[in-house]
């Protein structure tokens, strides 16, 4: 894979108590994905790779095509955000990740996804 062009990621994360059940260590959190091309080449993203870690150090790996069912490509200048979830055992996680491009004239590329915190809102960890 060749040199990254300028994408950015930003990540905006909350939990859903009316989805989680504490009691049965069931906490859904959702977050919000904003992709931004700041490159000078048009790219598609391809692929996803998560890796979600709970309070307990387990970790679960998720591998897949596209985003929320699409692969979208992006100009520069452009952006696309989506909003998926996840659910972990305990009140609190991370996850961090990359996404998987291909250029407009076939290179392929890699952007890190930096790690991002999950967490419920009256837990200090």
């Amino acid at each position: 894979m060749s040199v990254p062009t300028e994408i950015q990621i930003q990540v905006d994360t909350r939990y859903i108590p009316e989805q989680s059940s504490p009691e049965q260590e069931h906490y859904v959190f959702a977050y919000q994905i904003r992709i931004e091309n700041h490159g000078p080449k048009t790219a598609q993203l391809r692929n996803r790779h998560w890796i979600i870690t709970d309070a307990d150090g387990r970790i679960q790996e998720v591998r897949g095509p596209g985003v929320v069912g699409e692969h979208p490509t992006l100009a520069p200048g452009e952006h696309f955000q989506y909003t998926s979830g996840t659910v972990l055992p305990t009140p609190v996680g991370s996850m961090h990740g990359s996404y998987e491009w291909v250029s407009e004239d076939g290179d392929e590329f890699e952007t890190p996804i930096p790690a991002f915190r999950l967490a419920v809102a009256t837990v200090f960890h």
